[in-house]
């Protein structure tokens, strides 16, 4: 029975060991903010933080992740008040029907966290999510956005 740290608790979940997380994570601890998308981790609206690091879960089995390693969903990420990135996309209107975001969202945030001033290439290198309503110029925006405020608050 694997054990889980999500979003800063420990979670056991009865699952065969090939589970894909994002099934773990939805059907069976009940978090269903992190969406299914494409079911191959090409589309990204099931990114979830690994250890800080964006992955998509879909197509990653739930025996590939150490319960020493922290997982973090969007409702981990919000837990606290609303993230600087959630609050650039409520304020930019950055979704049209929304069903990517969250997955947007979670990849966004881990890219600030690494690289707090990326730029336009940097951005579109990494943030790789595809959106089907093609919001990416408001995605850019709520990028740039974020940054600018994350960078305001590190002092």
């Amino acid at each position: 029975m694997p054990k889980l740290n999500i979003n800063g608790g420990m979670i056991d979940v009865e699952v065969e060991d090939d589970t894909p997380l994002l099934w773990v994570i939805r059907d069976h601890v009940g978090l269903t903010g992190t969406k299914y998308g494409c079911g191959v981790a090409q589309c990204g609206a099931c990114t979830v933080h690994i250890d800080g690091v964006a992955t998509r879960s879909c197509a990653l089995p739930v025996n590939a992740v150490g319960e020493d390693q922290k997982i973090v969903t969007i409702e981990g990420l919000g837990a606290k008040g609303l993230h600087p990135v959630q609050q650039a996309w409520a304020e930019l209107d950055v979704a049209q029907c929304g069903y990517c975001q969250v997955g947007m969202i979670m990849a966004v945030s881990s890219l600030l966290a690494q690289n707090p001033r990326p730029t336009d290439d940097e951005i579109k290198a990494e943030i790789t999510n595809i959106c089907r309503c093609g919001t990416y110029t408001r995605v850019l925006a709520g990028v740039k956005l974020a940054a600018e405020r994350m960078g305001a608050s590190r002092g």
